[in-house]
């Protein structure tokens, strides 16, 4: 009897570590997958880049050829994509197909072992797959100049290694070395890494291609006439000037600039200057023209730009929230029509002041909550007759909110038995907070009922964060299984503001 039971353990801690396994495939896999679509969403941006200098009559011509290579390494390309996914349906078909809905949708039988050897080794599959990879590298390498394969060839992830021999595979077969008696999960993983291998080679030669259609070129991608002012807001008086130029430009082409207030002092390296002297206050607005000429035809775009004429007065931002919390470095940014800011500081009764990392802005730390109506942070400026207020804003100042304690990032319910064994103790974590404040757990008791058993195992009390601060706890911790039930109560936290908070108790139920 206790020989059986020894077997059934075991057979239990190996399904165990199947499930590990399997999950670790599912969670590369749907990194694979948003890797690849990440890198087809660039592909498409390279496309049609060399598609829109394809439309331009000063540059069709010249880029057409290189275009129309493009345009098939992306058909074939998609094709293989089709064709290893239908690869991964027919495996997961072959296995026993879904089960689930929507997003609990998941392959049924994820451990089988059967599929992906009956498909690419028995039938033969495999050799087909392998024969396609190298027929779409070969058709790729063949899209660069001969001067370009040899490092491409090395550099091209999309290629067939070869598998060691040994004593499960005597002959170093492809297809029995990648998918011989391995899981539905792991063969899918292993063919979304192909098609993550397909999407980088055609990355690779796309980027060729396009750097030979514009090499030694002047080139425009997009034409758009932008004007970049030096201020956007000064005082009556003082001067305004502004930098207007074509996007993307050659500083070889002159452009020829119209503007409806103003000067345009000079042109050169491509870009028009332009100044004025500010007068009445308010918003002013300058637009005009922008003319290129790209010798087959000239190109205009309008422009505009606005800038604010002021008077003298200081404003506050608050870069998180219109409110202080006590305990963190509050972010401020100020601004002082008229001053420097360098002559420009806080003041604030209740904390400390310290400054930014850039000019104007400051870090504020409370240290007692303010009253309903809130307490004045005032803008001070040094003037050549001393330091005078300039402006303010009324903030209310607030402790940080009470975090919510975790275990395995779950605040109670359904947990796997298996994932709960491994957690190593109570998280404090502050959800949807604007600030970096961590809480960090001081103290809980912890007790446990097992499955069909009406006693309650403790409480033990617990100092610190993790299980293991308390031997009973850890012992009883690593005993757990499907059917008990966890209590995690008492639970005390402190954050950065130096206050123990007292959090909600945790109840667990494992499966």
């Amino acid at each position: 009897m206790i020989n059986l039971m020894y077997l059934v353990l075991t057979a239990m801690l190996a399904l165990n570590v199947s499930s590990e396994i399997l999950h670790a495939f599912k969670v590369i896999n749907s990194s694979i997958l948003s890797s690849n679509g990440n890198i087809k969403g660039e592909n498409d941006k390279r496309y049609d880049a060399i598609q829109r200098q394809e439309d331009q009559p000063a540059t069709h011509d010249r880029v057409k050829p290189y275009n129309d290579k493009a345009k098939l390494v992306k058909a074939e390309a998609e094709q293989m994509m089709a064709y290893l996914e239908n690869w991964k349906e027919r495996i997961i078909a072959r296995s026993g197909g879904y089960e689930g809905e929507g997003d609990k949708k998941d392959i049924k039988a994820q451990s089988d072992i059967d599929a992906a050897t009956k498909l690419l080794i028995e039938n033969k599959g495999g050799d087909t797959l392998k024969q396609k990879i190298l027929d779409l590298r070969n058709m790729m390498l063949s899209q660069v100049r001969e001067d370009q394969r040899a490092a491409m060839e090395k550099a091209m992830p999309l290629a067939i290694v070869q598998p060691e021999k040994g004593e499960g595979n005597p002959t170093g077969d492809w297809a029995i070395g990648h998918f011989h008696m391995i899981p539905v999960m792991a063969a899918v993983t292993m063919l979304s890494k192909f098609q993550n291998d397909v999407r980088n080679s055609e990355a690779l030669v796309l980027n060729q291609i396009a750097d030979d259609a514009i090499q030694g070129k002047a080139s425009f991608d997009d034409l758009a006439a932008i004007a970049v002012p030096t201020q956007s807001y000064v005082l009556a008086g003082q001067k305004v000037e502004a930098r207007i130029m074509m996007v993307a430009y050659n500083k070889a082409v002159k452009p020829e600039v119209t503007r409806n207030a103003g000067n345009i002092t000079k042109t050169e390296n491509g870009i028009a200057q332009w100044e004025s002297t500010a007068g009445g206050v308010g918003e002013q607005t300058v637009k005009g023209t922008v003319t290129v000429d790209l010798g087959s035809r000239k190109e205009t775009k309008p422009y505009e730009f606005k800038y604010m004429v002021g008077s003298e007065g200081g404003s506050i931002q608050l870069d998180k929230m219109n409110v202080f919390y006590i305990g963190v470095d509050n972010p401020v940014t100020v601004s002082a029509a008229g001053y420097s800011l360098e002559d420009v500081s806080l003041s604030f009764p209740d904390g400390e002041v310290k400054p930014g990392a850039k000019k104007g802005q400051f870090m504020i730390r409370s240290s007692k909550p303010s009253p309903p109506t809130g307490v004045e942070v005032a803008i001070m400026a040094r003037t050549a007759t001393g330091t005078r207020k300039v402006g303010g804003l009324n903030v209310r100042v607030k402790y940080i909110p009470d975090p919510v304690p975790e275990v395995a990032g779950k605040a109670g319910g359904y947990v796997s038995a298996a994932i709960f064994r491994v957690q190593l103790g109570v998280n404090a974590a502050l959800h949807n907070f604007e600030f970096d404040a961590r809480y960090i757990v001081t103290e809980f008791t912890y007790s446990v009922i097992k499955k069909r058993s009406p006693d309650l195992i403790g409480p033990f009390k617990v100092i610190g964060p993790s299980f293991n601060q308390n031997k009973d706890v850890m012992k009883i911790q690593l005993e757990l299984k499907p059917g008990d039930r966890v209590f995690i109560d008492d639970i005390k936290a402190k954050g950065p503001d130096g206050r123990n908070r007292n959090l909600n108790p945790l109840s667990f139920i494992l499966t």
